[in-house]
């Protein structure tokens, strides 16, 4: 069996008692060009809307035209509105708020360079929103102030009162330490000149509403978190004797050891808040401001190219301030923890966003801006699913423990407080980039709406006892002065109106022991006073059953007043479940009209992308139409082509076909040519040979034969009168005809003397075959030369026929070679032209010429046509084409 891992359940999150929610206030504030910026890119349309312009280089459509943007604030604050402007509308309220119990946020965000320190904390001269807080605090609670140490905070975020004598003993314990250590912040000495001009304001503003029966404490403490940790700015390291002593107040961007990081813990109340971070108690607005420059000094502090003095971490300024009220009297201060109140103001200056192809940052600079960056990109994500939430009814999990910046202030977004924006804005245009994802965040953050902050509970005591008592001690004081005794009381009017209806008594002096009158006067008197006494009593207590009696008809009454109120109550209660059971149903159907509008746009989503997949099909679907139209009409062009090369080859090979029959018949012609002059002169040498017998007698000698023989044969054969014309051979090349020829003449050719040398007209010549060479010309020669066998040089002719391939390219296929060879004159084979010739001569000559074999084989060397000696061979031999 599986065992179940047991979980620890979530703690309940403390949700606002009222369903009532504001929006975040964003504001917006522009600040002035600067000398060395020329362009500007915000405008300022109207006191709720400004317009961004792209600067010449940016195109913010994808088709490349320029758009102008627009965005809307709650209130936008141009070049010329002074620090005084600001504040009244944007930190007054939350100053107010703060005094009346309820916590508060203003937080300062845009790019680097945009003025958010100098609005939070201003210039000498003109104040910040920070020390016109604290000017409009001290103002208000000023002769409400509680002594030192009556308020006293502890290590859980909670408040503890004290009576006086431990908040004397605490004072005390302070004034020794002080003795012995230098003087702190709260002895009075001179100020810093570097910051005495921005506390002094001039208008100063106080709050309306003040409790005037409550007494206040101001706590003050000064938070960094750089590189995503926390740090105490107010924190004192303690020194050490041996090691040598920096500054305590280092100057800005000096090295220093930098002090513990804080973690952030969660109190009873569900509150985020830094844990072992210095709280001071000030009492003026010289002394919290001084508090603050103290940790102004020791904040992160760098040189940036866009900045001279830019903010390497984000800065929080939290101001806590605790209030109880007075007892009945108007004389101390009630120590019940239920009745004191602390609400919080948390000022930060978040550090800009930057980049580092701008600002061109290394090494600990650029891991900086890294943590900064990433700091803020979790700010933008919570809210975006903040707003989600908020407007479809999704219950996404808040990334709030990603950052330490949005996991201390998450409180403030879970309805802890009024939340408010200033988005800090440089117009120059080169943060044109940088001002867009700002305003995008901006108006993305209008949309998350707050929960609105619970009102403090009432004490039920009697209001106005702090001045009463003052007024009852002051008269008090001036009666004492006056009678110069002590007065117990004043006298009620029934005790007199007592004692003017007695009587008066008598003397009672006695001086002589036999007086019988003083005593029985005496006796009298008091008898008459006693009466009157007793009939007092008794009217006492007619009256008192008298009111007894009212008082009883006054239960009764009440009674059946209570029991209608009961009764009332019931049906209230009634309603009330009737109403709650509407709102819940109300609630219900709301999520459920915000789930299925979040589906609907879900929905439209999905068919806006499948109508662009669809579109993208169609298009595609379209494309491929085109193409297949493209390769079909190609294909028709193709076919078009290849009837007609097949036409062409077809032509071409009809041509050819009859130029071969053509040639075999003439070679058949030739060869009954050459057999019928065979025959012819076989029946000449026939005929010559019986005449010869005929003639001489039978035993003649055979070299007499052969000599006569010789002398008969000397000649050339006897012609035939009716033979066909013979076809003359000419020693020119077959290529000057009328075609173009391609040339191909190798550089390594030689040049030969001949008389007969190839003549080509119309022809390209060129020493290596190209491309466009073979594209003008029909016909292709190749001059090849080669070393023969008798160390004669035999140039070749090596000819063929251009035709175009399928792919658009040329080919040549060889035809015939032609050979001229040039040989010496001993070498050749000679006729017998007389009869003078040496024995050997007539010896082989007569051998030669007499053997029948011998002349047939030569006949048959002699190509058909020629009328040169057998001596003469023509090298022209075709070759055979291929099919």
């Amino acid at each position: 069996m599986k065992t179940t891992r047991l979980q620890t359940p979530r703690r309940p999150v403390k949700k606002p008692s009222n369903n009532l929610k504001d929006p975040v206030g964003v504001y917006c504030r522009i600040r002035p060009l600067t000398s060395e910026d020329t362009e500007c890119c915000v405008e300022l349309i109207s006191n709720t809307t400004i317009q961004l312009h792209p600067p010449d280089g940016i195109k913010v459509n994808r088709n490349g035209e320029f758009k102008e943007m627009q965005y809307s604030f709650k209130e936008v604050f141009g070049t010329f509105t002074t620090q005084k402007e600001l504040f009244d509308v944007v930190a007054r309220p939350l100053v107010e708020d703060l005094i009346h119990g309820k916590n508060g946020l203003l937080f300062t965000y845009g790019v680097t360079g945009s003025g958010k320190t100098h609005t939070m904390t201003g210039s000498p001269g003109d104040g910040g929103l920070l020390p016109r807080c604290l000017d409009m605090i001290f103002c208000s609670i000023g002769p409400f102030q509680a002594k030192r140490f009556v308020f006293k905070p502890d290590d859980k975020n909670t408040m503890e009162v004290q009576g006086d004598v431990d908040a004397l003993l605490e004072r005390q314990k302070r004034d020794a330490q002080s003795s012995t250590i230098p003087k702190s912040l709260s002895s009075k000495h001179k100020m810093d000149p570097e910051f005495a001009d921005m506390i002094t304001v001039p208008e100063h503003c106080k709050a309306e509403r003040v409790d005037e029966d409550s007494v206040y404490s101001l706590f003050v403490s000064y938070i960094e978190i750089y590189n995503n940790y926390l740090y105490d700015l107010l924190e004192e390291i303690p020194q050490d004797p041996i090691k040598p002593k920096w500054n305590s107040t280092p100057v800005r961007n000096a090295e220093f050891i930098p002090p513990q990081s804080k973690i952030l813990r969660e109190d009873s109340n569900h509150n985020m808040y830094v844990a072992g971070c210095t709280e001071v108690e000030v009492k003026s607005t010289e002394e919290a401001f001084e508090v603050f420059w103290k940790g102004q000094k020791k904040r992160r502090i760098a040189n940036t190219t866009l900045n001279r003095e830019s903010s390497r971490s984000h800065s929080v300024f939290i101001i806590k301030l605790a209030q109880a009220p007075l007892d009945a009297d108007g004389d101390n201060v009630l120590q019940a923890k239920d009745q004191t109140i602390v609400s919080q103001l948390s000022l930060v200056d978040l550090a800009g966003s930057e980049r580092t192809n701008r600002t061109k940052a290394e090494g600990s600079r650029l891991r900086e801006a890294g943590n900064i960056n990433q700091s803020l990109m979790t700010l933008r994500t919570c809210i975006e699913v903040l707003r989600e939430n908020q407007m479809y009814g999704t219950n996404k999990m808040v990334p709030y423990r990603d950052s330490k910046l949005t996991h201390l202030f998450k409180n403030y977004f879970d309805g802890e407080g009024k939340v408010r924006m200033i988005v800090c804005v440089n117009p120059k245009a080169d943060d044109y980039e940088e001002t867009l994802l700002v305003m995008r965040f901006a108006e993305m953050t209008q949309e998350v709406e707050v929960a609105r902050p619970v009102d403090k509970p009432i004490c039920g005591l009697t209001p106005g006892r702090r001045y009463r008592n003052q007024a009852f001690k002051e008269e008090l004081t001036r009666k004492l002065e006056l009678r110069g005794g002590p007065m117990y009381g004043e006298d009620s009017s029934t005790a007199e109106a007592l004692l003017q209806s007695f009587a008066s008594l008598p003397s009672v002096e006695i001086t002589d022991p036999n007086d019988e009158q003083t005593l029985p006067r005496l006796i009298e008197c008091l008898e008459q006073r006693y009466k009157i006494r007793q009939m007092a009593a008794e009217e006492m207590k007619k009256t008192v059953n008298a009111i007894r009696g009212m008082i009883h008809d006054w239960d009764s009454k009440f009674a059946a007043k209570d029991n209608y109120i009961q009764d009332q109550q019931e049906k209230l209660l009634e309603k009330d479940r009737f109403l709650n059971g509407q709102k819940a149903e109300t609630e219900r159907l709301e999520k459920k009209v915000k789930t299925l509008e979040y589906k609907i746009e879900i929905l439209q989503k999905t068919a806006n992308i499948y109508e662009e997949d669809k579109r993208a099909l169609q298009q595609e679907l379209e494309e491929r139409d085109q193409k297949l139209h493209r390769e079909l009409s190609d294909k028709r062009r193709l076919e078009q082509r290849m009837q007609g090369v097949m036409t062409d080859t077809k032509m071409k090979w009809e041509k050819e076909c009859e130029r071969r029959v053509q040639a075999k018949q003439l070679e058949m012609q030739n060869k009954l040519w050459v057999k019928d002059e065979k025959l012819k002169q076989l029946k000449a040498i026939v005929a010559e040979a019986r005449t010869d017998r005929a003639e001489k007698p039978e035993r003649t000698p055979r070299e007499n034969d052969k000599k006569v023989h010789v002398h008969v044969r000397s000649a050339s054969p006897p012609s035939v009168p009716n033979a066909p014309p013979v076809r003359l051979r000419h020693r020119r090349s077959r290529s000057a005809g009328g075609e173009r020829w391609v040339d191909h003449k190798p550089v390594g050719s030689v040049e030969t003397d001949t008389v007969l040398q190839p003549h080509i007209p119309n022809a390209i010549t060129v020493a290596v075959p190209n491309e466009k060479a073979l594209a003008k010309c029909d016909k292709y020669i190749l001059t090849h030369q080669e070393l023969a066998s008798d160390g004669e040089i035999e140039t070749k002719l090596i000819k063929g026929e251009v035709y175009k391939t399928r792919g658009g390219g040329q080919a040549v296929q060889f035809t015939d070679i032609e050979k001229l060879k040039q040989e010496a004159p001993g070498s050749t084979r000679k006729r017998r032209s007389s009869q003078s010739a040496p024995p050997q001569q007539e010896e082989t000559t007569e051998s030669e010429w007499t053997d029948v074999e011998t002349r047939c084989s030569v006949a048959v060397e002699m190509k058909a046509g020629s009328n040169f000696g057998p001596g003469y061979q023509h090298h022209a031999q075709p070759k055979r084409r291929k099919p």
